[in-house]
């Protein structure tokens, strides 16, 4: 049977939620950068022209319709090119999750999304409407063609989605566009998933997916093509802009009854086929908080950063992610002893700084502290020392970093792991005060695995850091461990409970000691109002705080 060769294009592209100029002149960028490399069918990312998720930014009227109106103006400066572009479409009073296919400067026919999420971070059901129907369209090429499908992320990944009726209607390839935010090694699933449907139905697909940060949110990209072999014949890279283009050999079939587009056969020069690979586990996520961390500071306006340096590992990771992702010149630190403040720390602070080549500032509070103290002490009298003083020196700190902050626009970086965020071993008003928590969503574990990685490109956190006991230091001789497990059981524990929703004897059946697995659940459910008030986190794991997990802080119920 006669074949039809087609060029296919993916453009995992960063859009920006509600720039929608922005993210049109980028649309247009990359369709001349593609039209000039022979590509004849070019996808956009889900939503490429609204950014994703929109949230409820879909409930202003005006947003719907200046969204409209950039896809129709797309469109009008199009050509002979076939682009496939995520968007909002309205029929009456409803709104879809769709793609505009674009041709010869019209929308040519829009599909609308059929399996909307309302799991996780995803709330589309709130804002949309389900598609009902599975077009396919036909692409003519002189005496040849052929026909193609469009599906929108969730839809590929069940058997009820579009793909097996429109592989029946005669589709050789699909074209699936994605915003799949990414977690830990999602991209292996992601591939399972459509080489499934790709060997299943006997079609091509081509997976396009956005990559940037927003919010809490980091998209991958890692755009690739699924052969009816039930093979990846090319990728895209991780946390790059990048278009993905290769030559796909399909099955020339005459359909009738299709919206037809019509390509003018164009001299085509070869092109190297990317074909990125998987990057290794602390690679990935060192690479999805540099890009989480850089688009939240740029794309809201911040200049600098700042961050509080204690002398301990979770503080030296976050001031070296900033230093990869903004540039030495953005990243202000700052050293903040008090009586209880070693002079190991102090050291540490300083060889870490110095092998960034970062600015640091020293203001001890030990006057504050005593003023404090000395303030409180007719309300204190016949109490011993406790917790609540350890924490005063915390919000010192935090009150010295906002007051920075506010004087010189800086936004605070916190600088807690998921461990002690889970658990509530962290100071709300204290260290717990900032714009954006880098590392909130990174256990304590994977944190000394993320700076021995680092290391390995160029040695800059101090090994005295890294072989040091963690401590807060805000009372003699404290260690993390007076308060808490040790990391490597802990973190295990709050993967079951926390990640997992697994009970206390679900735990306990796994080998943990009863009084100790009820001792973390009781401090993880008592911790809800703390972690409701912090800054949003960098999510790296498939459950992570906020919209993955929304657990009442008012709860009685602790099993």
């Amino acid at each position: 049977m006669e074949k039809v060769s087609i060029r296919v294009g993916c453009c995992q592209m960063n859009s920006t939620v509600g720039d929608l100029k922005g993210n049109a002149e980028k649309i247009l960028r990359y369709t001349e950068q593609a039209y000039n490399c022979g590509v004849e069918i070019l996808s956009f990312p889900e939503l490429a022209i609204t950014g994703y998720p929109p949230e409820d930014l879909l409930l202003k009227e005006s947003f719907i319709k200046d969204n409209i109106k950039t896809i129709k103006t797309i469109a009008r400066k199009t050509g002979d090119i076939i682009l496939v572009i995520g968007f909002v479409d309205k029929k009456g009073a409803k709104i879809f999750n769709a793609a505009a296919i674009v041709h010869q400067g019209e929308i040519k026919a829009v599909y609308h999304k059929k399996l909307l999420p309302n799991y996780g971070v995803f709330d589309e059901m709130r804002y949309f409407t389900p598609g009902t129907k599975n077009p396919v369209f036909r692409i003519r090429k002189e005496n040849s063609c052929c026909t193609f499908g469009v599906s929108i992320c969730e839809d590929i990944w069940q058997d009820s989605g579009p793909v097996p009726q429109q592989a029946k209607q005669g589709a050789s390839f699909i074209i699936n566009i994605n915003a799949s935010p990414y977690h830990m090694e999602k991209i292996k699933l992601r591939e399972k998933i459509a080489i499934k449907a790709a060997k299943k139905n006997k079609v091509y697909i081509v997976y396009t997916n956005l990559i940037g940060g927003q919010d809490e949110l980091v998209f991958d990209g890692q755009s690739f093509i699924a052969s009816p072999a039930g093979m990846v014949i090319a990728r895209a890279p991780a946390f790059k802009e990048e278009m993905l283009v290769a030559d796909i050999d399909v099955l020339s079939k005459s359909m009738k009854g299709r919206i037809d587009f019509g390509l003018l056969i164009r001299e085509k020069k070869d092109i190297p086929v990317l074909f990125s690979k998987y990057p290794e586990l602390e690679e990935e996520v060192y690479s999805s908080l540099i890009l989480g961390l850089k688009d939240y500071v740029n794309k809201n306006g911040f200049g600098k950063v700042i961050i509080g340096l204690s002398g301990g590992i979770d503080s030296a990771l976050v001031a070296t992610i900033a230093v990869d992702a903004l540039g030495k010149d953005r990243v202000v630190c700052v050293f903040m002893p008090s009586r209880f403040t070693s002079s190991r720390s102090e050291e540490d602070v300083k060889k870490l700084t110095k092998n960034l080549s970062i600015e640091l500032l020293t203001i001890p509070i030990e006057e504050i502290f005593s003023s404090y103290l000395h303030t409180l002490q007719p309300y204190f009298k016949d109490t011993i020392p406790d917790i609540t003083e350890e924490n005063i020196q915390a919000r010192i700190r935090g009150n010295i970093l906002m007051a920075l902050s506010n004087k010189f626009r800086y936004l605070v970086l916190t600088t807690g792991n998921k461990s002690e965020i889970s658990t509530g071993y962290a100071t709300l008003y204290g260290d717990m005060a900032g714009g954006f928590a880098v590392i909130k969503v990174v256990p304590k574990t994977l944190v000394y695995k993320l700076a021995r990685y680092r290391n390995k490109q160029c040695p800059v956190i101090p090994e005295s850091i890294l072989n040091r006991e963690p401590t807060a230091e805000l009372r003699p001789n404290q260690k993390d461990t007076d308060s808490l497990p040790p990391y490597e059981i802990l973190d295990e524990i709050l993967k079951m409970y926390v990640e997992q929703d697994k009970s206390i004897n679900h735990i306990v059946r796994a080998g943990f000691d009863r009084n100790l697995v009820e001792k973390v659940v009781r401090m993880v459910d008592h911790s809800e109002y703390k972690r409701r008030q912090s800054p949003p986190g960098i999510k790296i794991t498939p459950r992570s705080f906020g919209k993955d997990r929304r657990m009442p802080i008012t709860n009685k119920y602790h099993g």
